[in-house]
């Protein structure tokens, strides 16, 4: 078979075919533009959230599609939470093959964080994060898998005043690191995702606080990239699923910058 014939056949193949996925904060934003993906490429879908609205939505969006999810709602900062929505996911899926860490609080203070703030910062966005990948491990041990961290831009630069959020994404910058490297006997890959400025929930309520307009916070976030724009939730979908599925078989312990060339200035 000549090359061009394989890759007209691969263009036909859904790359998460009847595989098992767990996706934290599928209930919005990136998380939900993610599930949605990752249905259409094949994959029986968890869709994990602390709204439940907003998660049963994104489950009816997938099933009106004609694919396969489930909803659970879980607080991934509570062990018995994090224990529990695997156990319901490979109750009703099987082994889990693919876990997305996409839930997090943005508590975008400095010096002004309370200590009650920094306590559910870290409790859910790195906390949260090992507790849900340590039982999902269990699973992929039997026969790999990939686990997707959400970083982020902020893992790498400083911005002004936001360290209390900046602080956990450095974390899933270095957790992703140490994961890749304690998992490789089981082949079980750990990379990371790090997004810009992308147009989810939590930047309009950035922009809402702040009183912007969205040409304001375009203008004003889209100049800092190279291609003058903020991004969408369905483009760092998109890199995800490129590390989630088998194209990226040879790549673990690193990460992939979605960021419209932000941190290339």
């Amino acid at each position: 078979m000549c090359i061009a014939t394989i890759w007209m056949y691969r263009a036909y193949v859904m790359r998460l075919q009847d595989k098992v996925a767990i996706i934290t904060g599928a209930g919005s934003g990136i998380g939900k533009a993610t599930a949605l993906l990752f249905a259409c490429e094949g994959a029986k879908v968890a869709v994990v959230d602390c709204d439940a609205a907003g998660g049963e939505r994104t489950v009816v969006e997938i099933e009106r599609q004609g694919r396969v999810a489930l909803f659970v709602r879980a607080d991934i900062s509570k062990e018995t939470d994090a224990q529990r929505l695997v156990n319901e996911t490979a109750k009703a899926f099987g082994d889990i093959d693919v876990l997305v860490n996409n839930a997090a609080i943005f508590v975008l203070k400095g010096f002004d964080a309370t200590v009650a703030e920094w306590q559910q910062s870290l409790a859910v966005n790195v906390i949260g994060t090992v507790l849900v990948t340590k039982y999902v491990v269990d699973s992929m041990k039997k026969r790999g898998g990939a686990v997707v961290n959400l970083a982020s831009i902020s893992s790498w630069i400083a911005q002004n005043n936001i360290f209390a959020y900046s602080a956990t994404k450095a974390a899933i910058l270095q957790l992703t690191r140490n994961m890749a490297m304690d998992l490789a006997h089981w082949a079980i890959r750990v990379n990371c995702v790090c997004p810009g400025s992308i147009m989810t929930p939590a930047l309009e309520r950035y922009m809402q606080e702040r009183g912007m307009t969205l040409e304001q916070l375009n203008a004003d976030e889209g100049a800092k990239t190279l291609l003058k724009r903020i991004g969408q939730p369905h483009e760092v979908a998109r890199a995800i699923l490129f590390l989630a599925c088998d194209e990226a078989s040879y790549i673990t312990g690193t990460h992939l910058m979605v960021d419209g060339g932000y941190t290339a200035i």
